[in-house]
């Protein structure tokens, strides 16, 4: 299945100012647009970060330069929407600018962009793509049930979680507000493929079963995510490693210090 990049969410036409205007400059553009931030650009390279709040108590005539974040979080448009989800929430800020390997300003993401993916990704248009896959890839009728599997029984085929999702999926566990997993059963197997964090924090809860969408088939073929589980080594999710959040490589990626010219 395919994963949802920011490119899928985020804003093309953005609002920008630029590096040689004034406080004024920056106000006369919140009145126009009702936005509350703008990324600051020199020519098309993002170079800061300028919000209303960055505004307070400055007079009219002080320089952007002199008042705008110049140390950026910022996200690469192939993202995985749910990494940019993560540094958006942790961080607590509103919105990242979209920008290329040069630091050009492509676009930008926001909050509200992440809620929507999100709201999206509950979809279980996601389940019949991938029986669609299955069929074109193996020749297979694959069938569809709802129905508890046993978590014991599941293989991983993901390596790596990350800590901050699984104490949220730990939560929704408790509360009642988890969505089902999505495993493939065939003759001798439950793979599953849509759901580790799920999985792994019932696991931790000691909960023996989880409620899945099933996809059966009963030809014995050996599919693509059981090679992908081989060649990582997974058999079962004491095999599927937990990365504290400060470990997450998107940190290294996104906390970029914008050097200004």
């Amino acid at each position: 299945m395919d994963k949802k990049k920011v490119k899928d969410y985020m804003t093309y036409d953005v609002v920008s100012v630029d590096l040689a205007g004034t406080a004024k400059d920056v106000i006369d553009r919140i009145q126009k647009t009702n936005h509350d931030g703008f990324p600051v650009v020199s020519g098309s390279r993002v170079v800061g970060y300028i919000s209303a709040r960055d505004l307070l108590f400055v007079q009219p005539s002080t320089p952007v330069e002199q008042v705008m974040s110049a140390n950026l979080i910022v996200a690469d448009p192939e993202m995985d929407i749910n990494d940019a989800a993560r540094v958006i929430f942790r961080s607590g800020i509103q919105k990242l600018p979209v920008v290329d390997e040069k630091n050009n300003l492509l676009g930008i993401i926001s909050n509200s962009d992440v809620i929507r993916s999100q709201i999206e990704h509950v979809s279980p248009e996601k389940v019949f793509n991938f029986i669609t896959t299955l069929k074109k890839l193996y020749n297979v009728d694959p069938t569809l049930d709802r129905g508890i599997v046993p978590v014991k029984d599941l293989l991983p085929t993901q390596s790596k979680i990350y800590e901050d999702e699984l104490e949220g999926r730990v939560y929704e566990i408790k509360k009642g507000l988890a969505e089902p997993i999505i495993v493939v059963k065939r003759p001798g197997r439950t793979i599953l493929v849509d759901g580790h964090h799920r999985a792994m924090a019932a696991k931790k809860l000691g909960i023996t079963a989880l409620d899945a969408y099933i996809i059966t088939i009963r030809e014995d073929i050996e599919l693509g995510l059981e090679r992908t589980a081989l060649a990582m080594n997974l058999k079962t999710l004491d095999d599927v490693q937990v990365l504290d959040y400060a470990r997450h490589p998107l940190v290294a990626i996104t906390h970029r210090l914008v050097k200004r010219d």
